[in-house]
């Protein structure tokens, strides 16, 4: 089945481009289309498309709330946000990832870049360019713990592979990357990835990464 997309960009002519791109791959479908937040709101609660690509700075309603409306508890179902950013360093993005993104790409990124992310996204798995995450976290780095603070208790409820694995998450490692680093299967990789996010309640491997800054136990140009 293809991935139903909606488009979500208050500039016309950008959403006409994304959907010439996306349109012409066999497995992919653009089901709609919305210029602000708000209406983005009203297209997934009609259309249930499988993956928003959200522009943040919109009228009415930033990406950045309508982030979250979507991809919060009372959701109707599984929706996945891929933020659009035209600035790899974008104030909103941390925003947009804390709120539920599962991950992001800069608008002048290649067509084959857009199409793979929205594959990625709709899989389930999470956007998480590593040379970009550790710019934009490095550039957080006075606002994110100074690694003298007692960690999160919920820290303590993970074992010691599964504190490496949250580790070599947050530097953008993929499961396959994960397993090569620890001399384990990607099987067993992915296994650790779910007690992970189970255990500290979160929604996937996005989340987990800021959740690792943020809780100091990893430093922004650290490994």
């Amino acid at each position: 089945m293809a991935i139903r997309v909606l488009l979500v960009d208050d500039q016309p002519l950008l959403r006409t481009g994304f959907r010439m791109i996306l349109e012409a791959e066999p497995d992919v479908a653009v089901v709609g289309e919305a210029g602000d937040g708000v209406q983005a709101l009203d297209q997934v609660r009609a259309l249930q498309p499988d993956v928003v690509l959200m522009d943040i700075r919109m009228p009415r309603m930033d990406g950045v709330e309508a982030t979250r409306q979507i991809t919060g508890p009372e959701r109707d179902g599984p929706v996945k946000v891929l933020v659009l950013t035209t600035f790899d360093l974008d104030e909103y993005v941390v925003e947009a990832l804390r709120a539920g993104a599962s991950g992001f790409l800069l608008k002048d990124a290649p067509a084959h870049e857009l199409v793979q992310a929205i594959r990625v996204v709709a899989s389930g798995e999470a956007m998480l360019a590593p040379s970009v995450t550790r710019r934009l976290l490095d550039k957080y780095a006075g606002h994110l713990p100074s690694g003298e603070e007692q960690p999160p208790s919920t820290l303590q409820t993970l074992t010691e592979r599964e504190v490496e694995v949250l580790k070599l998450v947050a530097r953008g490692l993929s499961n396959a990357e994960i397993a090569a680093d620890l001399f384990v299967s990607e099987t067993t990789v992915k296994t650790h990835v779910g007690h992970v996010l189970t255990k500290l309640g979160l929604r996937d491997r996005v989340q987990a990464a800021v959740f690792a800054y943020e809780s100091g136990l990893v430093r922004p140009g650290g490994q």
